[in-house]
């Protein structure tokens, strides 16, 4: 697939990823996405120059088998929310659960719709979305900041392990990095049973 169409792809699921988070928390009780106006699709109010170009664009170009990338965060405050813990697993939440509703709804349409009838072409482009949001959907769940999966285990963490969520975000940077170079490996069997799941195809 050409790759403007893919960056494309990446662009618009991390805005809607990052818009997810905006209406839970507005959900919640905190309107801070919304007075900042981030609660729209329009992705000029979400690019990051990094997370959502250049990078993605990097990734492309090495023809990296896992891909990823970011938008900037949409703001919330959690001492607005109605319930501080569970409502900060929701918020965190919220982009998996958006990234992997749109899996599965370009996914069933490959599986279900268009699948027998349609060209190369359009699989290919539905099969992207799918691929692009799983992996999105999975490099968030990993428990390292500033990923949703860190804000979704602290919060669920005693207060006894503050020293370790200290130590988590002090070096999140570094742990990340680490993480892409070593282990990402270990994600892609996880990506491939959830793509062929959802599409009957395989990768």
């Amino acid at each position: 697939m050409d790759s403007i169409f893919f960056i494309a792809i990446i662009i618009m699921s991390v805005v809607v990823h990052e818009v997810a988070h905006g209406f839970v928390a507005l959900k919640f009780g905190d309107k801070t996405a919304l007075y900042a106006g981030r609660l729209t699709l329009n992705p000029i109010k979400h690019l990051d120059l990094y997370g959502s170009i250049i990078i993605p664009f990097f990734l492309v170009l090495v023809q990296s088998p896992f891909f990823f990338g970011w938008a900037k965060p949409v703001p919330y405050n959690p001492l607005n929310l109605t319930n501080k813990r569970w409502g900060t697993v929701a918020v965190a939440s919220a982009g998996i659960v958006a990234n992997l509703f749109l899996a599965l709804f370009f996914g069933m349409a490959i599986r279900f719709g268009v699948g027998s009838v349609a060209s190369l072409e359009l699989i290919s482009f539905l099969s992207s979305i799918v691929g692009i949001n799983i992996g999105l959907a999975i490099f968030n769940l990993v428990p390292i900041p500033p990923l949703d999966g860190s804000k979704i285990l602290f919060s669920l963490l005693p207060s006894r392990f503050y020293k370790f969520i200290e130590f988590m975000e002090q070096y999140s940077l570094i742990l990340i990095l680490i993480f892409i170079m070593f282990f990402t490996q270990y994600l892609f069997p996880l990506f491939q049973f959830l793509f062929s799941l959802i599409t009957g195809l395989q990768f």
